[in-house]
Parts: structure tokens; sequence; C-alpha cells
């Protein structure tokens, strides 16, 4: 069945399930392209290289329905580069899927359970987040047994998930040798977790612990646990804001020793609040004694964090020599709309060397962010972005390219998120 013929009896079927019902159903669309100008995105450039120029296009469709003891959710997206699709055309080039699709029941007040693709997003989405700034976001099929209690500003969930593909056809995918192997590049083949958060007056606190399996060549399960600390408390005029995490396990033939730390404040002052944080991520790239130090923020929101020009823990290109991020923050009123600021210096988690054995200088770099946001309408908001990266000698000892070079990434999106239909 073509997905427009789907999307089209599904509204159908709400329809008629509106009639029938006292069900609350909602149905909204998001439309946001994003233009890019990348000299020096994710890794420093050269002379030699040309800059990239682009528009990417998000393109939803969500529904929501929802009775007194259950909910579910579809979301149908479509990714494109403006021009990959000819003018005229008889097959769907394959960019249009599922995003979401998941139903939640209510077996009291407080437990619940949702299965499903669905966004797994927690606190500061440090470890576990959308990633709704890349165009496609993270999704996870999962099963969640979830308690929330509002009296007490508690809650835990328990996820599941246990994935396969289908490289095996039915019905020999359940007996063939070599049916259990999972060949999904970069995902987990098990994960499990449980995430408790309290509230307090001025004051929050969550906890995680999560094991991923992945699948190694060999047929085997590395299987790698991350436990989490994240708080946050206000005194006074002062906002503190933290978190830990720890990974050990394994990972492949090494055993995994990481950790992330970070804390930060904020200060509202008569102009403007002032953000002044660290985050120290271990690492130092050198496997040959069968440790990993390592940290990796698998799934979470990383374009957030480390700088908005993604040199760590977004793609390939980041290299695993630990990081630590210096950083200001802050935001100005202008006119109708808003100018963010951010100040970044990056130093090595870990001592580096270059190719004739010298010890490098850990000052990896200073990248600058400036975001200007405006509102234009109740569903439109527009976005313009521009970063600039001023790299070290030992950013480009690491990464290669020339530094001497102008480093910088611009970017503009307009957002597009109306409600179409919506039932009382």
């Amino acid at each position: 069945m073509q997905l427009k013929k789907f999307y089209l009896l599904t509204l159908i079927g709400l329809g008629l399930a509106i009639i029938q019902s006292h069900a609350q159903v909602k149905v909204s669309a998001e439309v946001r392209p994003r233009t890019e100008f990348r000299n020096g995105f994710k890794t420093l450039t050269d002379d030699s290289k040309d800059p990239a120029f682009f528009t990417e296009q998000r393109s939803r469709l969500y529904i929501d329905y929802s009775q007194s003891n259950f909910s579910f959710k579809l979301a149908f997206q479509d990714i494109r580069i403006w021009g990959e699709t000819p003018q005229i055309y008889k097959r769907e080039p394959g960019n249009t899927f599922l995003s979401e699709g998941w139903g939640r029941y209510q077996f009291s007040d407080q437990w619940s359970v949702k299965v499903g693709r669905q966004i797994l997003a927690y606190d500061n989405e440090r470890f576990l987040g959308g990633l709704e700034w890349a165009q496609q976001g993270r999704r996870h099929d999962a099963m969640l047994i979830m308690y929330e209690d509002e009296a007490s500003k508690t809650k835990f969930h328990l996820g599941l998930a246990y994935n396969q593909d289908d490289d095996v056809a039915e019905p020999a995918f359940l007996q063939a040798d070599g049916a259990n192997f999972y060949s999904v590049n970069g995902n987990y083949k098990t994960m499990q977790y449980g995430w408790f958060h309290k509230d307090w007056n001025n004051s929050k606190l969550s906890l995680l612990a999560l094991n991923a399996g992945f699948q190694n060549m060999d047929s085997t399960v590395s299987n790698k646990q991350t436990f989490g600390i994240i708080g946050g408390t206000k005194a006074g005029a002062v906002q503190l804001a933290g978190d830990f995490y720890f990974q050990s396990g394994a990972q492949g033939a090494n055993d995994v020793s990481a950790f992330l730390a970070g804390i930060n404040a904020t200060v509202s002052t008569r102009l403007t609040p002032l953000t002044l944080g660290i985050e120290y991520i271990s690492g130092d790239g050198d496997l040959s004694d069968g440790k990993n130090t390592n940290f990796s923020p698998d799934f979470g929101t990383n374009h957030a964090f480390n700088g908005f020009m993604d040199y760590f823990f977004v793609g390939n290109a980041n290299g695993a020599v630990g990081v630590n991020d210096i950083y200001l923050k802050t935001k100005w009123k202008i006119g109708k709309g808003s100018l963010q600021g951010h100040l970044h210096q990056f130093m090595t988690g870990s001592e580096q060397f270059d190719t004739n054995g010298q010890l490098l200088s850990k000052s990896m770099g200073t990248e600058i962010d400036l975001v200007y946001s405006l509102q234009l309408a109740d569903a439109v908001s527009w976005n313009l972005g521009y970063s600039q990266m001023f790299a070290s000698p030992t950013m480009e000892a690491l990464r290669g390219g020339d530094r001497s070079h102008i480093q910088n990434w611009a970017w503009t999106m307009i957002t597009f998120k109306p409600t179409l239909f919506s039932s009382k």
C-alpha cells in the first residue's frame, strides 16, 4: 500500500472514531526547511575543499488520539534535500516513513504502559534525547512501564527493547543459521533502562541506569552500562545544574571505564542571564591495553552540547581524545526576537602527541555561536545562526585541515507548525 493512501485511510478511520466516541483528536503538521552553508562544519577544512550549500526539509503529519484510559500517536515524516527528487517522477524515492507510532494504556492514575516507535528524552537530553535538531530525529522501538505520581512529584520509567532486522526472510528467520545476528550498524540489539525522577520546591534529581547490548562481528554481544545522576537547584538568584555519568561493561574486545562530569551556574542580571559552566568527558584514544576510556553519549541530543558546529560526538569526525569544554552562554532580547550567544573553549581530555612524539597543547580551539530567533506568528518561527571555530595547532594536528583557513557555518530555518484539527 502506498504511504499516501495509508495517510488517507488513517484520517478516515480517525474521523469515524470521533463520530462514534468521546475521544480527543488533534491533527497537526510541520514543515521545516533549513538552509546551511558549511565551511569547516564538524571538522577543519582547507583550500582544497569547496564549501557546501544546501537546503534540507522536514515535513511531518502528527495525529494524536486519546480517551479516558488510552492514547496513541502516529507521526509521518518526509526528509529530503531540495532538488534530489526529479520534478516529474512516478516512484516514491523512499524518504517518507513513520517517525512515531505508539500506544499508551493507563492502568490507573499512576501506572501505564507505552509501546511502539517513540522518542526517549529525559532531563537535559545529554544521554537520552529526541535529537530534534536533526531533521529525522532519533526514535526507539521500545516498551515503557511508567509510574508517575503528581502528588509526590515522583516518576519512574522502566524501558525495554530487543531489536532484529529482516536480513533472513521468513519463515526461515526463526530457525536459520545466523538469523539472530543483528546487522543494523550503530544501533543496539538489546536495551534496558530505569529512570527515576523527583521534584521538590526549588530542586530536582534524576537517576538513570541503562544497559545496551551491541552485536559483535563474531556473533557475540557486548553489554555496556551507563549510570547517571542529573540534578538542579535554585539558591536565590543563582540556578545550579549538574550531571555525572559513568560507563562500564564491554565494547567489542575492550573493557569500558569512562565518565562525564558537568556543572553550570546561571545568574540573572538586569540585562541578560549569564551561564558559566564546565564539562569534562574522558577519553584518550588508546585501546592497546584493552581499556576503553572514551565516554560516549550514545543516544543524546549531542548538537545541544559542546558547540553548535558539532565537532564532538556528532557523526564520525570527532576523535577519541576526551573533551574539556569551558563555556559561557547568554541571551539578549532584540526587538520582538532574541539573540543567544555561546562561547566555548575546548581542550583535550588527555595528553596527545604529534607525529614526532612531541606533547601537544591541551587547547583545541575556541568556538563562537550566535542564533537569532523570531516568532513570526503563532505557528511560524524563524531562526538565523552563525558559528565560527578558531582552531589551535592541536586541533589541526588531531583532525587535519588548515586552521588558518576560515572555519565557519551559517544557517537559516523557518518552521511552520499549525494545528489542523482539534476536537473537544
